[in-house]
C-alpha cells in the first residue's frame, strides 16, 4: 500500500486548517503599528478624511493583492509561497534577490523591531524592563534590558517553534483571538466614550492638507510636491502596518487542501484586518482631538485613546494589548519566515542544512538561523532604520509577484489553475498601477532611506554569482 507523502518524515504534516491559515494572516499582520503610526500620519497630511483616506486605500490594495496571490498559491500548494511563485516567474537570481532581502531586512528586521515593541510596553508594567537600564557593559558594547526582553521572546519563540507546527498553530490562534477581542473592545469602548465636539472638530476641515512641524508646533499648508511626500510618508506607516500576510502561504506544505484553504486564508484575513484598522483610526478620531493624535508621546495615539476611555489604566490596558499583538505577531513571522529559507535551501540558494527537517518535521535549522540574525539586529539597535526601507522592498517584490500572474499564463498556459485572479487582468493590472506608483514616489520622497532599502537588494546580484560559482 503507498503512502500519503505526507506521511513521509523528509515532508511536512498538513496539520493546519482554514481558521489556522487565517490566524496567522491576522496575527502576523497587527503588530504594534495600529497602536503607534496614525500618530505620524497625521502629522503628515494634517486631517482626519486624510488619515482615513490613507488606510483605506492600503485596506484596498493589501485585498487586491491577497485575492491576486490566490491563483498562485493555487498552482504552488508547497512551502515556500510567495518565494517559489517568484523563482517560477523569473528565475532563480530574482529568486535569490527575494530571498535574500527576506533574510537580510524583511523577516528578521520586523522580528527584531516587533521584539522591541513587545519590551518598551512590557516596561510600562515592569519599569526594569526599560531601555534606560542597562544590564551588561563592555567597552562601548552595551544591552539594555528592552534588548534583553526582545532578544529573550525571539529565543523563546523560535524554541516553540522548533517543537512542531502544532504547538506554534495553538499558539498562534490563542494570542490571535485573544488580539482580535481586545481590539474590537477597544473599538467598541471608544464609540461608547466618543464625543460629539471632539468629532465635529476632527471633521470640521476633513480635507485640508497641512503638515505640522513639531519643534514649533505650527501647521503648514502642503500641496503639489509637498503634498506628494506627505502622503508617501503617511503611506509607509499604513503600508507597514499591512504587510506579512503572505506569509501563509510560506507554510502551504503545512496547510490542509493548500489549493482552496491559502486563497481563502488571504482574503478572509486580509479583509479582517484592513476592517479593523479603519474602524480603529475612526475611533480615535471620535475619541482624541486632532493635535493631541498628532502630538502624542512617543507616537503611542492608542494609549492617549485609551486614556480618554479607560482613565488612568488606560495605558496598562493598553500596554498587555500591545504585549499580546506583538508576542503573537512574532510568532507568526518566526514560523513563516523559515519556511521560505528551508525551500531556498532545496534549491541549492541558501546553507545545505536549512534544508533539513527535525524529528517533529520543521525546518529547525532554519528556525534558529533567523532567530540568530533577528538578534543580532536587535544588538545593534539599527533595526529602526531598517524598517523604513522594509516598506519599498515589499513593495517591489509584491508588485514583481502579481505581474508573474500576467508572466506565467503566458509561461504556463496549460497548467491546473484551481483559483483564478479575481477580476483578471482589471484588478491585477490596478495593483502593479498602484504599487510601482507608490515605489517611485517613495524613491523620489524619501531617497536617503528608500535608496538604501533597494540597495541592500541589489548586493544580493554579485552575492547570488559569487555562491553560484562556489556551487
Amino acid at each position: 500500500m503507498q503512502k500519503n507523502s505526507s506521511d513521509n518524515p523528509d515532508n511536512f504534516k498538513r496539520e493546519l486548517g482554514l481558521l489556522d491559515g487565517m490566524m496567522l494572516v491576522v496575527g502576523s499582520m497587527i503588530g504594534s503599528g495600529i497602536f503607534i503610526v496614525s500618530s505620524d500620519m497625521v502629522r503628515q497630511l494634517g486631517s482626519a478624511g486624510w488619515l482615513i483616506a490613507m488606510w483605506v486605500l492600503t485596506g484596498v490594495i493589501t485585498v487586491i493583492a491577497a485575492v491576486s496571490y490566490g491563483e498562485l498559491s493555487a498552482m504552488f500548494p508547497k512551502a515556500g509561497g510567495q518565494y517559489v511563485y517568484i523563482k517560477e516567474a523569473y528565475g532563480k537570481l530574482i529568486g535569490f534577490l527575494y530571498g535574500w532581502s527576506f533574510f537580510a531586512v524583511i523577516q528578521t528586521g520586523t522580528i527584531a523591531a516587533v521584539g522591541v515593541a513587545f519590551s518598551k510596553f512590557a516596561a510600562y508594567i515592569f519599569p526594569t524592563f526599560s531601555e534606560k537600564n542597562t544590564v551588561f557593559e563592555l567597552g562601548d558594547f552595551q544591552l539594555n534590558a528592552a534588548q534583553f526582553v526582545a532578544i529573550g521572546t525571539i529565543i523563546l519563540l523560535s524554541y516553540i517553534n522548533s517543537l512542531g507546527v502544532k504547538n506554534s498553530k495553538i499558539l498562534q490562534t490563542v494570542l490571535t483571538v485573544v488580539k482580535i477581542v481586545s481590539l474590537a473592545g477597544l473599538i467598541l469602548f471608544g464609540f461608547f466614550a466618543a464625543k460629539a465636539a471632539v468629532w465635529n472638530a476632527n471633521w470640521a476641515n476633513a480635507w485640508q492638507s497641512q503638515s505640522l512641524d513639531l519643534a514649533s508646533g505650527t501647521w503648514t499648508t502642503i500641496s503639489g510636491t509637498a503634498l506628494l511626500s506627505g502622503i508617501s510618508a503617511a503611506l509607509v506607516g499604513s503600508m507597514f502596518s499591512s504587510v506579512a500576510w503572505e506569509g501563509v502561504t510560506f507554510i502551504a506544505g503545512e496547510i490542509k487542501n493548500p489549493k482552496r484553504n491559502v486563497g481563502l486564508s488571504l482574503f478572509l484575513g486580509t479583509l479582517t484586518v484592513s476592517s479593523i484598522y479603519v474602524l480603529t483610526n475612526i475611533m480615535y478620531l471620535a475619541v482624541v482631538p486632532l493635535q493631541e493624535i498628532a502630538t502624542a508621546p512617543s507616537d503611542r495615539v492608542a494609549v492617549v485613546a485609551s486614556q480618554y476611555i479607560f482613565g488612568s489604566m488606560g495605558a496598562w490596558i493598553i500596554a498587555v494589548m500591545i504585549m499580546v499583538s506583538t508576542f503573537a505577531c512574532n510568532n507568526g513571522l518566526i514560523m513563516a519566515g523559515a519556511r521560505v529559507y528551508y525551500t531556498m535551501a532545496q534549491d541549492g540558494l541558501f546553507f545545505k542544512k536549512a534544508a533539513q527537517l527535525n524529528t517533529a518535521r520543521v525546518p529547525a535549522w532554519s528556525i534558529w538561523a533567523q532567530c540568530i540574525w533577528a538578534c543580532v539586529l536587535c544588538l545593534t539597535g539599527k533595526y529602526g532604520d531598517l524598517l523604513d526601507f522594509v516598506v519599498i522592498i515589499v513593495l517591489i517584490f509584491y508588485v514583481l509577484t502579481i505581474l508573474g500572474i500576467f508572466i506565467l499564463r503566458k509561461k504556463m498556459p496549460n497548467a491546473e489553475r484551481p483559483y483564478k485572479a479575481f477580476l483578471y487582468p482589471f484588478f491585477p493590472g490596478l495593483y502593479i498601477v498602484i504599487g510601482t506608483a507608490l515605489c517611485l514616489a517613495l524613491l523620489y520622497t524619501k531617497t536617503s532611506t528608500s535608496g538604501w532599502g533597494v540597495l541592500i537588494m541589489l548586493l544580493g546580484i554579485p552575492v547570488y554569482y559569487i555562491t553560484k560559482r562556489k556551487r
